[in-house]
């Protein structure tokens, strides 16, 4: 049997977090006379309400919870955060439609930074730093960070970290999940306020230098700018090349880094791929654009090359050129970059590197199992012995992962979107990237679609955010038997 009251509980305190911030996004809005102050003292108002209500009829239930509140928890989290953090926009009028407020805030939860904002500098200040909030709050993780400020959530915890937290078994800290938490957050801000301080002293206006630092480390994308990151020098277009490059990092290597360990990180066999691949397509892209003659400058040629690999990647999105001008080739690179993602145990979305790798491997020694079908050919990472069944979990992740990719790119062509766009589409919302290709490349939004195709990428989104088997495994019958 279902706890539902646990599950309605732990929603309305989560909701008492989310109107804090949008309280705080009102106190910005104040501090700089924006017009948007009274629509999140409203929407701040409703959901405080909203918490406290549902908190005090289910304050008694019993604080103990299975797989199944915990994958409900954190697959309804998201989209209740989306309706209530959609309110600012629909209230002040700068996105007075309920579907495309409920996309953005969807794509600024869950990191995707897809937008529908065709002039971005039009915003209010207060609209401008919620949208920052939604990413940095989603780039973590919710439920990380309740299980980091609110103790009794500890009680059978394991279940909600495992279901949020991005990876194929999460990494642990400590011994405590809510120390974990509180750990893994607290690495997060520190990154966060070294990289605002680092984009001030870079030339960026305080307000700009905090919004981009909550979009760079949750991977998220948004950008107070409409020409995104090129609008900034290239002292900027390298500190964030460097916080997004660390924010695609698995955490756990982050705070051995800051431990001052360094043998452990180079030792992790994902990470040293993920250097790997970031610079093997960061020079052949460089090389590339010198040939094409894309630019003459050899340094102007990599940072963009970078800047472009690191940020689709790690999935954040973020742009200082149109990569759909380049050569088709590297246009296809970067297509296929999308796929990605970066390290487990990071901010980013896509399938994860260690996926990728393992992948390899496995299909690799498939092939000498075939010339040699005696001898025991075990996958290893790290120089551990990967078990057969998360072989198998990766093999059945990637090929769900497909499917709903193909379905997707089905459902988007039969909109009348064309099949490049469709595509694009599709993975920038199951990846999490915000930019694709075609009509939602770079310097386009997703303003033009069709409210259908608005709800289809945003459960697309919800999907990557979660790693499909979270959400997908609510629609399963075995899910709600006895």
């Amino acid at each position: 049997m279902i706890n539902r009251k646990i599950i309605l509980l732990i929603l309305g305190v989560l909701l008492l977090i989310e109107s804090f911030f949008l309280f705080l996004s009102a106190m910005v809005s104040l501090l700089y006379e924006s017009t948007d102050f009274r629509a999140f003292i409203i929407s701040s108002l409703i959901a405080l309400t909203t918490g406290a209500v549902t908190f005090y009829f289910n304050k008694n239930a019993v604080r103990d919870f299975g797989k199944r509140e915990g994958f409900l928890i954190v697959s309804l989290v998201w989209v209740v955060f989306s309706l209530f953090g959609c309110l600012p926009f629909v209230l002040s009028g700068e996105i007075p439609s309920f579907t495309n407020a409920f996309f953005e805030t969807m794509s600024g939860f869950t990191t995707t930074g897809a937008t529908i904002v065709s002039d971005i500098e039009g915003l209010p200040h207060g609209i401008l730093f919620w949208r920052s909030i939604t990413q940095w709050l989603g780039g973590m993780g919710i439920i990380v960070l309740s299980l980091a400020i609110l103790p009794f959530l500890g009680i059978g915890g394991m279940q909600l970290f495992s279901a949020e937290v991005p990876g194929l078994s999460p990494d642990k800290l400590h011994p405590k999940i809510k120390e974990t938490a509180k750990r893994l957050w607290g690495l997060y801000t520190l990154f966060t306020i070294i990289e605002i301080i680092l984009l001030y002293i870079g030339g960026m206006s305080l307000f700009d230098a905090v919004n981009h630092s909550f979009t760079t480390m949750s991977t998220g994308g948004y950008s107070t700018k409409q020409a995104s990151i090129a609008a900034f020098s290239p002292f900027i277009h390298y500190v964030i090349i460097a916080f997004m490059f660390i924010a695609g990092t698995n955490f756990t290597l982050g705070y051995f880094a800051l431990l001052g360990k360094f043998d452990k990180v180079w030792k992790n066999e994902e990470f040293r791929y993920y250097l790997g691949f970031t610079t093997v397509f960061a020079l052949i892209i460089t090389a590339g654009l010198v040939i094409t003659n894309h630019t003459e400058n050899i340094e102007e040629a990599f940072r963009i090359a970078l800047f472009q690999v690191v940020s689709i990647l790690t999935t954040t999105g973020y742009a200082t050129s149109d990569y759909l001008l380049w050569a088709p080739f590297l246009t296809f690179l970067i297509f296929a970059l999308m796929f990605f993602g970066g390290s487990a145990g990071s901010t980013s979305g896509g399938v994860k590197i260690v996926r990728i790798v393992l992948i390899i491997k496995n299909s690799y020694y498939e092939f000498k199992r075939l010339m040699h079908p005696k001898a025991v050919l075990p996958v290893r990472l790290n120089r551990k012995i990967i078990a057969e069944k998360i072989v198998l979990n990766i093999l059945a992740f990637m090929v769900i992962y497909f499917i709903v990719f193909i379905f997707g790119v089905a459902a988007m062509s039969m909109l009348g979107l064309d099949f490049e766009t469709a595509m694009g589409s599709v993975i920038a919302s199951l990846s999490n990237v915000g930019p694709g290709i075609g009509r939602v490349g770079p310097v386009y939004d997703y303003a033009f679609l069709p409210d259908t195709g608005k709800w289809i990428l945003s459960f697309l989104m919800l999907l990557g955010r979660l790693e499909l088997f979270t959400v997908l495994a609510i629609f399963t019958p075995v899910f709600w038997r006895k």
